[in-house]
């Protein structure tokens, strides 16, 4: 049972003919995207540097490079826009609840070493 895969990106604004000029593209546009982090990396710019909610700057277009990358590997390199939208859903939530929770122990045990070399020993019970 062969299945047709669907042969644009970006919501259907770039088509392409083949599979084989799809993934050379999503490559390209892979690329770039870390090519813009490298060098932001490198250069780390004044403006980056500035505070917003709790972090600089550049930290969030880190993350949201880093996000809009891993969405684009699912998406086309794991052929996600092909299945059931259950078992996308089904992915997706699952590593959203993953990634929240991940986050929720870093920041509490991150609280926790800041406030031990901060202010000295510190016991909290749980």
């Amino acid at each position: 049972m062969a299945h047709e895969h669907k042969l644009e990106i970006f919501r259907g604004l770039l088509k392409f003919k083949s599979n084989t000029q799809k993934i050379w593209g999503v490559l390209i546009f892979l690329t770039i995207i870390t090519a813009i982090e490298v060098v932001l990396g490198i250069v780390k710019p004044g403006w980056g540097k500035s505070m917003f909610l709790g972090m600089k700057l550049l930290n969030w277009i880190f993350i949201i490079l880093t996000i809009v990358k891993a969405y684009y590997i699912t998406w086309d390199f794991m052929h996600m826009r092909d299945e059931t939208k259950g078992l996308r859903r089904m992915v997706v939530w699952t590593a959203i609840f993953l990634i929240l929770y991940l986050v929720f122990i870093l920041l509490q045990e991150g609280g926790y070493v800041f406030d031990v070399y901060d202010k000295g020993y510190i016991k909290r019970d749980f």
